[in-house]
């Protein structure tokens, strides 16, 4: 007896789903982690560049995220 398998469509949105639920945890911690080194960097030399790049960097990775999270057109 063949198992039913569903849909190629339901299966990407499954797909994009379980992506998402295990990649906001990973953003989640890494912007905890971060907020005692952006409350102490801008107050060390040349720290406010580092606070800076590590926004940035975090900015990407949570654009990435939602970018690859996007449904196909």
């Amino acid at each position: 007896m063949p198992i039913p398998l569903p849909a190629a469509r339901a299966l990407t949105a499954l797909q994009r789903v379980l992506l998402v639920a295990l990649l906001t945890p990973t953003a989640l911690i890494a912007a905890v982690a971060a907020v005692p080194a952006l409350t102490v960097l801008p107050f060390c030399p040349g720290g406010t560049d580092r606070a800076v790049q590590l926004l940035t960097a975090h900015t990407a990775h949570v654009r990435t995220l939602l970018t690859a999270s996007r449904p196909a057109p």
